[in-house]
């Protein structure tokens, strides 16, 4: 029976980088994970110094469009996620912290899956006081922008809105987690080539 450090680099392995930095990220990802070092958060915010995170853009097919939203702790404008917990896989986090973040269930993309699309090794950034390394999986979740379920945590984000390719690649990365951009620039290749099929 596979461990859940093994499942969890399966689900790295299977990621196809959209470029040379993801790549790159992705090799250590996997390096970290066979380390047999600590995967999951212990004591926030930086116990271990390196830790995993599933973050979840939720994503409007039918508009082209995904919700971002302002994270309060980070001075950032983020996806909801959060930290993998013990025990628990990358979409179980999702699955757990979409209900607590945005009052909805997380159901994935019928030409994604529950996979994530993107990997990511980030630094810490905006107005935590202690620095550390988040290892992040972006997954992407099926939301309709006019879904009244939809409840972002005000204890969390200072708000959230729906964002377009072209709205979303014009404004300054320095506003958003860095890799943002990459990210979405990954997506829209993705959902044409979804699209083409």
């Amino acid at each position: 029976m596979s461990t859940d450090r093994e499942k969890i680099a399966r689900v790295v392995a299977l990621i196809e980088p959209a470029d040379a930095l993801e790549a790159e990220h992705q090799t250590a990802v996997l390096d970290w994970i066979s380390s047999g070092a600590g995967l999951h958060r212990l004591v926030p915010p930086d116990q271990p110094a390196m830790h995993l995170v599933s973050y979840f853009v939720p994503f409007d097919d039918a508009t082209g469009s995904l919700l971002l939203t302002e994270h309060r702790k980070s001075g950032l404008i983020l996806p909801p996620g959060g930290h993998c917990e013990v025990g628990e896989l990358p979409w179980q986090t999702v699955q757990r912290e979409c209900v607590e973040e945005l009052g909805v269930s997380a159901i994935a993309l019928p030409w994604l899956g529950a996979e994530p699309l993107f990997v990511t090794v980030t630094e810490t950034q905006g107005t935590v006081v202690r620095q550390h390394t988040d290892v992040s999986l972006w997954h992407v979740i099926e939301v309709s922008s006019n879904d009244h379920r939809l409840r972002p945590d005000p204890g969390e984000f200072d708000g959230a809105r729906w964002w377009s390719f072209d709205e979303l690649l014009s404004e300054p990365v320095d506003r958003f987690d860095p890799h943002t951009h990459r990210f979405a620039r990954k997506l829209r290749s993705r959902r044409s080539s979804s699209l083409r099929c």
